[in-house]
């Protein structure tokens, strides 16, 4: 596994944005975890090679690390890491608070990443490891309680919308109405998901994150939201993307297809056709096609509902372009990447 395979765009920030980028693991390319992660080649190899041989020891050395490093400083950017760091604690209940408290020498302005990896990491008591630290990150004690007090959702609290919407529903978020229904806590599909449950995967190879970007794929086909479909569509082609260069993860995408609704079933089918043929362009060009025309013509419910008025159409993410996505080939070789970086690059691309 070439070490170029993890290069994004030149900036530092940007190179160590996403753990997403991986082809199938080399157990024997990670370095044991007392070497010295100093380098964004040894932490991406490190990270990409862990779901084949585990060593959650490595996990706080990596994380003080990135630290170092500024890698936790843009939220929006982290999404990777912090579903990496949950993945090991959830793989290892008995060992997690000893983790925790290795990771405790990280900035304290960098601790939010620890708050969020424990609510994300799966564990039966997560709410207590939680507020056995709260102690010593002083700093997040209000985000800490807002956790404890179930006010910040849990990967357990995906909004998946696995229906469409009918007529009264477009015309009420069309005119926004309905304002004084209060929603249930949850994390709104979007790429830097898809980032997160990415670094879970690669912690676990488990089948757990794979199910959840699974059942993000109907929106793909939303034509009301750009958001929805510019998510679903870093889901479909991230899946493609990773799979043909992971064949543990194509099995499991073969096998969940026996078991998906219809509406999953159909555009998961395509991403497994697509990762078997290795014909991840078409479906990348399909999905730029799809999202320049919702800029353009607006959502479907604006163009049945004549006369109702402009209908607000969101703004893409803004994460970090990778060299695969913009074509920038000359900054290195193809890649793979996780969601925000997917749709950073097609913002990117629909502006050339």
């Amino acid at each position: 596994m070439g070490s170029g395979l993890y290069r994004t765009a030149s900036a530092l920030l940007i190179a160590l944005t996403f753990s997403t980028v991986f082809a199938a693991p080399s157990a024997a390319a990670a370095p044991p975890p007392g070497a010295a992660l100093n380098s964004t080649d040894a932490m991406l190899r490190w990270i990409n090679a862990y779901r084949k041989k585990p060593e959650p020891d490595g996990l706080p050395i990596l994380v003080r690390a990135l630290s170092g490093m500024q890698a936790f400083k843009d939220p929006d950017s982290s999404g990777a890491y912090i579903g990496f760091i949950a993945g090991v604690l959830g793989a290892n209940p008995g060992r997690a608070d000893l983790l925790v408290a290795k990771m405790m020498a990280i900035a304290p302005a960098d601790q939010w990443v620890l708050v969020r990896a424990i609510a994300y990491s799966g564990l039966p008591e997560w709410k207590e490891t939680l507020a056995t630290f709260v102690d010593r990150m002083p700093a997040r004690r209000a985000m800490i309680d807002k956790y404890l007090d179930g006010k910040l959702p849990t990967l357990e609290q995906i909004a998946y919308q696995s229906t469409k919407p009918g007529m009264m529903d477009k015309i009420k978020t069309t005119l926004h109405i309905d304002k004084e229904h209060k929603k249930a806590v949850a994390i709104e599909p979007s790429p830097e998901l898809i980032d997160v449950l990415w670094g879970y995967y690669l912690a676990t190879g488990s089948y757990g994150p794979v199910e959840r970007i699974i059942k993000l794929l109907p929106l793909s086909s939303d034509k009301d939201n750009v958001e929805n479909l510019t998510t679903g569509s870093a889901a479909k082609f991230t899946l493609a993307s990773n799979a043909v260069r992971d064949l543990d993860l194509l099995a499991m995408l073969k096998w969940a297809a026996k078991s998906q609704p219809k509406e999953v079933t159909v555009v998961l089918n395509d991403v497994i056709e697509s990762a078997e043929s290795a014909d991840t362009a078409r479906m990348r060009k399909e999905a730029l096609a799809a999202i320049e025309e919702l800029k353009q013509k607006g959502p479907n419910s604006k163009r049945e509902l004549t006369g109702w008025g402009q209908v607000g159409q969101g703004a893409l993410s803004m994460g970090c372009i990778a060299a695969a996505v913009a074509g920038q080939i000359e900054l290195g070789l193809p890649c793979v990447i996780g969601g925000a970086a997917y749709t950073a690059g097609l913002q990117y691309m629909s502006k050339q």
